[in-house]
């Protein structure tokens, strides 16, 4: 047997903090080197933060990221370690993997296929590098290989699939397989999903297995640039067989997995394998040479249990609630904020926000423990590793976390007592601003400006705009005196269609649930009002929400105003919006879909909804365009700047939708 220790590292970086992601590499570094491990693989883009944008275009980043990773060289001693960095080779820019073996680099392999799709746009900043072509690039006067190449280092050959290249149909590792590849790395910066970890565990250990090798999966973690969170769930793999299998969404700054695989073994797995034909002429060109001592150790067992989170029946929940209290936590301290505002409504929405933070300062706390949880939050005052001893976390929340109900006459008393139960049961500061009268001034102004009084048949989405409008100035001054983020509480249906006022309940830095449909959402509080995260606890006040009908409270309470009642069920809202946006159905194919799905309504019924949202989804891509930045959860994300672009202006699929009415006349 040959074995060696391999290791996959997640990280917890930020674009251009050059100091702090270096710090995390290093420290990285000695924690596989405390492991006795000897290959190490870090995440895409490690050096200078995957989520650069732009400033990929800056020379200067570039100049940067080469001093570090010149930096960082030192403390590889003893070990083969890949980083990875943006490169400029005659003129292309190129997503590139370096390889480091005992401070020296050996090369870079630069990435072949980009992400182009969703909220990913390599293609605007890197080059695709072609296959088999290899080159040579100078860097202040030294000579390296860079390309698609691959690596001996001390008799152990070692390739890359760089994230997207093991996505795609023709990946590299089966040419890299016939070269006799022992282990395939692969640095990864792939953005979490609902559900996407399975996908991941099948091409790495497909990959292993397919391709006769030991596979190792690393990838970055937690909220990095804003929008995309990363999961972690590092994967290695050996011979189609999972080996090692790392945490996911922690709120660790990084940390390693590691197993011990024996290079023999996936070498006899491909001479045993009698398709596989091996090149008998290799192009020795494309590989990179390196002396370097394998020591020898034992096996060691098996770390592939799924933490207890992971075997829930409820795993979107539970996914949902780590993703969000991950992406909250990142975004608060990354923006150096002290804390959140909400303006908690008494509404499923503002609910739903607001019991997120609390959740995160919980969950955060437990985690990380005191001393951690102090050292990231250093910058609030009053936050100390003593304080947090003394008081817990329910100090701490009061202290983080203000919710702020805005009453006009059209408020009940149902949502009222609501939001203060719900603030109340996570420990929040609660506030009440009484804005009727703000509303009675506008509505005053605007009517001796307009020569009449303003009433509710001729007025209606004005009369209501203006109580949600006069809310937003309060909220910021709150939130500018504290230095808080405003998280606006809008939701993927509402953006859909529009549902919302603009300045009004849109006003915030962070929209954390419009990447979630609201029928969902509504499920997602009846599981945490009973049962709630493993490891943490249920809320029980949510009971005051989860009874009522969802409803703007905009309109005088004798008209008994619902949304569903102005817009449609919100089961059948996201069922046409996937239709319709994310499976760009005409009007009558999303007909032929939403029937089969809700035979309890006629077709006439349901032709007036799809209509509906047809024609709002058309008047207010204004609004997604004016949105504040969401968190990204899955495939059907409306944000017109990360995933899913429509033209301010359009025909209206007028065309289209007479098709429809006429099916069903």
């Amino acid at each position: 047997m040959k074995l060696i220790k391999v290791g996959a590292a997640v990280l917890n970086q930020t674009p251009l903090d050059w100091a702090g992601n270096k710090q995390r590499i290093l420290a990285a570094i000695e924690l596989a080197r405390e492991q006795n491990v000897k290959l190490l693989c870090l995440p895409e883009m490690c050096i200078c933060g995957y989520g650069c944008e732009d400033a990929f275009h800056s020379p200067g980043v570039h100049a940067t990221s080469w001093q570090i990773l010149k930096e960082i060289l030192p403390s590889t001693h003893g070990m083969v370690v890949s980083l990875g960095l943006p490169l400029m080779h005659r003129n292309g820019i190129f997503n590139c993997a370096a390889l480091v073996a005992d401070t020296e680099i050996i090369g870079f392999v630069a990435k072949r296929y980009l992400a182009g799709d969703g909220i990913h746009y390599e293609p605007r900043w890197f080059k695709p590098w072609p296959n088999s072509v290899c080159a040579e690039i100078d860097i202040e006067g030294k000579t390296y290989p860079i390309g698609d190449i691959h690596f001996n280092v001390g008799g152990v050959r070692i390739g890359f699939e760089i994230c997207e290249d093991a996505w795609v149909a023709k990946r590299p590792g089966g040419n890299l397989s016939l070269e006799g590849i022992d282990v395939i790395l692969n640095p990864s910066a792939s953005h979490f999903a609902f559900g996407k970890i399975e996908t991941r565990k099948r091409f790495v250990l497909e990959g292993s297995r397919a391709f006769g090798v030991t596979y190792v999966y690393a990838n970055l973690l937690g909220n990095e640039s804003g929008r995309a969170i990363y999961d972690g769930g590092a994967l290695i793999a050996s011979s189609g067989r999972l080996l090692a299998m790392g945490s996911r969404l922690s709120f660790k700054a990084f940390d390693v997995t590691t197993a011990v695989v024996d290079v023999d073994a996936t070498r006899m797995s491909q001479a045993r394998t009698a398709s596989f034909m091996p090149v008998l002429n290799p192009q020795e060109k494309n590989m990179a040479e390196a002396d370097f001592s394998w020591p020898e150790i034992r096996p060691e067992p098996l770390n592939t249990e799924l933490e207890a989170w992971e075997r829930s029946p409820n795993i979107k929940e539970e996914e949902f609630f780590r993703a969000e209290t991950l992406a909250l936590f990142d975004y608060m301290r990354k923006s150096r904020s002290n804390g959140f505002i909400v303006s908690l409504s008494g509404g499923a929405d503002s609910a739903a926000c607001a019991s997120l933070v609390a959740m995160t300062f919980e969950r955060a706390l437990k985690e990380l423990g005191p001393q951690e949880f102090a050292a990231r939050l250093g910058y609030i005052r009053g936050v100390s590793a003593k304080s947090l001893v003394k008081d817990g976390a329910e100090a701490l929340t009061k202290s983080l976390l203000t919710c702020v109900y805005q009453s006009t006459q059209n408020s009940s008393q149902t949502t009222r007592n609501a939001a203060k139960a719900v603030a109340d049961a996570i420990g929040a500061e609660f506030v009440e601003f009484d804005v009727d009268g703000l509303v009675k001034d506008y509505v005053s102004m605007v009517s001796r400006g307009a020569g009449r009084k303003l009433d509710w048949d001729r007025d209606d989405v004005a009369l209501q705009n203006i109580q949600a409008r006069v809310r937003a100035p309060g909220v910021w001054m709150l939130a500018n005196i504290k230095g808080a983020l405003l998280l606006t509480t809008s939701n993927r249906s509402e953006a859909a269609v529009g549902y919302a006022t603009m300045d009004g309940d849109t006003a915030g830095g962070l929209a954390p649930i419009a990447g979630i449909d609201k029928h969902y959402l509504r499920k997602w509080l009846r599981w945490l009002e009973k049962g709630g995260p493993l490891g943490l606890h249920p809320i029980p006040a949510l009971s005051a929400i989860n009874v009522q009908a969802p409803t703007a409270e905009l309109r005088p309470q004798d008209r008994k105003q619902t949304d569903e009642d102005d817009l449609m069920p919100y089961d059948l809202l996201d069922a046409v919006e996937r239709a319709v946006i994310r499976d760009k159905r005409t009007p009558l194919e999303a007909l032929d879909l939403v029937r089969l799905q809700f035979p309890q309504y006629p077709d006439k019924q349901l032709a007036l909804w799809i209509e509906r949202f047809f024609k709002l989804w058309c008047r207010n891509q204004w609004k997604r365009e004016r949105y504040a930045p969401s968190f990204h959860l899955d495939d059907e994300n409306l944000d017109p700047k990360t995933w899913c672009r429509f033209p301010i202006l359009s025909g209206g699929f007028e065309r289209e939708l007479e098709q429809m009415k006429k099916s069903v006349k």
